[in-house]
């Protein structure tokens, strides 16, 4: 059985779901109008799978949506833990080379 993949997969799955469910189309719809499978649309709303930058741009197009309306928000903070943490800003402190330009 599949699990949400994350905060972020999950909070992106409900922006399709509702912007779907506010047109009153089905995920067989949507999945014809973007040309992503039917299966992969109910993951992505489910928040099971990481959508492809592709298919972010495909659903939202469908949608007549522009696609920062479907990621607007979302932050690294919303992903799984991850090994490093560091941002450019602490690496170029870190090296003492000044500021990025």
């Amino acid at each position: 059985m599949s699990s949400v993949r994350s905060e972020a997969a999950r909070v992106l799955g409900e922006r399709v779901r509702d912007e779907r469910q506010r047109f009153a189309i089905s995920q067989w719809d949507l999945a014809e109008l973007s040309g992503v499978h039917f299966t992969n649309i109910g993951r992505v709303e489910r928040g099971e799978s990481n959508p492809t930058f592709v298919t972010i741009l495909r659903i939202a197009d469908a949608l007549n949506l522009n696609p920062a309306v479907l990621v607007d928000g979302l932050t690294a903070d919303m992903l799984p833990d991850r090994a490093h943490r560091i941002t450019v800003a602490d690496l170029i402190r870190a090296r003492g080379t000044g500021t990025a330009s």
